[in-house]
């Protein structure tokens, strides 16, 4: 079976990250593929955080041979083999069976590391093995802080390298798509309820008979309710309006965890800055990939602004609207250290499991090697804003 998602995964068929969207919506019922592909409200932040590497335009250096070009680099002190890192995405194994260990398989593979959602289906230790590489967890405190705390133990007994707070979730985006879907409906166990949407799913037998092998609607194996065990799958909106992480919330955490802190969900220099004094290890520049508050300028957009903030005093890294190997280039250029990608491996996952994340990985190595190349560029750590012409309203103070 893997062998023929392998060979279906292979050029012609799949070029580019887009081909992967595409064999993803052909697979998965359309609740769970806008699950993947939707945004908040009009979307118009989703599109944006795509468009706006449009608005950066590349300045190659011609006649110059570049024959080898180094992709290597070091996120946090961990060498990768190239600048990008699978960005946690929730609710896996609805894509694919045993979707979380199938990505963390599949980063490892190409010796890149793999961030895991506390909203995962498949418990952290199995997801840590998986890779045999670094892997950082992402931290909500859905079910309440002793329940974070001991979440945390357990990454830290697994070998995660990393903790990732994300401080953009007060409350869940308005996603008007997976309302449209029904998916709180499908979610209900109640026939009547489910009834008007559950047609989007027995048209999709192979998945259904897929996901009924995995053992059906999954729970949030790493949130371990006191006394209840794992919480079950359901609605996690009231869950994350009670769990909102503040910058009190900071001191605890890095208390209970002594490796080094991510922050996720920066958008300003104010924020930047803060969670720098706080003794952040590394920050994301992100706005939840357009899922939570819409009309958010554009990550690229932000990204020159949180570096000038915080100058060589931390890692920046950038998450959002990366397609190709050229986006991490200008992201690179424009001063981050890695990218964090989310939907361009959730599409390969949702089209072929293990094989697709692995044919969204090789897409973005072969096109910033190229672009590289085409660049005259011989490493990543050469990448500047001399190789970039940016919009002079983006580097106003």
């Amino acid at each position: 079976m893997m062998n023929h998602l392998s060979k279906a995964m292979q050029s012609p068929r799949v070029l580019n990250i887009e081909d992967l969207r595409r064999a993803a919506k052909r697979r998965l019922p359309r609740v769970v593929f806008d699950y993947i592909d939707g945004g908040a409200e009009d979307e118009s932040t989703l599109r944006a955080n795509c468009r706006a590497f449009e608005a950066v335009t590349l300045r190659p250096r011609c006649a110059v041979a570049t024959s080898v070009c180094n992709l290597q680099t070091t996120v946090l002190g961990t060498e990768v083999m190239m600048p990008l890192i699978l960005a946690p995405v929730g609710s896996c194994r609805l894509m694919y069976p045993r979707g979380e260990e199938a990505a963390a398989r599949a980063a490892g593979e190409a010796g890149i590391i793999c961030a895991l959602s506390t909203l995962s289906g498949c418990r952290l230790e199995e997801v840590a093995a998986a890779s045999r590489r670094p892997v950082w967890y992402q931290l909500y405190l859905v079910g309440g802080r002793d329940c974070a705390l001991a979440g945390i133990q357990r990454a830290q007994k697994a070998g995660f390298s990393a903790l990732i707070v994300t401080i953009d979730t007060p409350v869940a985006g308005f996603r008007e798509r997976d309302l449209r879907n029904g998916a709180k409906e499908l979610l209900s166990g109640n026939l009547g309820t489910m009834l008007p949407f559950v047609n989007q799913i027995l048209v999709r037998p192979r998945w259904l008979a897929a996901f009924l092998a995995d053992g059906g609607l999954m729970k949030f194996e790493n949130v371990v309710l006191s006394g209840k065990g794992p919480m079950h799958y359901a609605d996690v909106t009231a869950a994350l309006e009670q769990s909102v992480i503040t910058w009190e919330d900071l001191k605890w955490i890095r208390q209970a965890w002594n490796r080094p802190i991510v922050i996720k969900g920066i958008h300003t220099e104010e924020d930047a800055r803060r969670a720098t004094d706080l003794g952040a290890d590394a920050l994301v520049v992100s706005n939840h990939g357009g899922r939570q508050l819409d009309g958010v300028a554009s990550t690229l957009r932000v990204l020159p602004e949180v570096v000038s903030a915080v100058g060589d005093r931390i890692e920046v890294l950038l998450d959002g609207g990366i397609r190709r190997g050229s986006d991490i280039v200008k992201a690179l250029c424009l001063g981050a250290r890695a990218v964090m990608t989310g939907r361009a491996y959730a599409y390969g996952l949702g089209a072929a499991g293990g094989a697709g994340v692995s044919r969204a990985i090789e897409i973005l190595r072969s096109d910033l090697l190229r672009t590289l190349k085409l660049l005259g560029c011989m490493s990543v750590a050469e990448l500047d804003r001399s190789y970039v012409n940016v919009p002079r309203d983006w580097l106003a103070k």
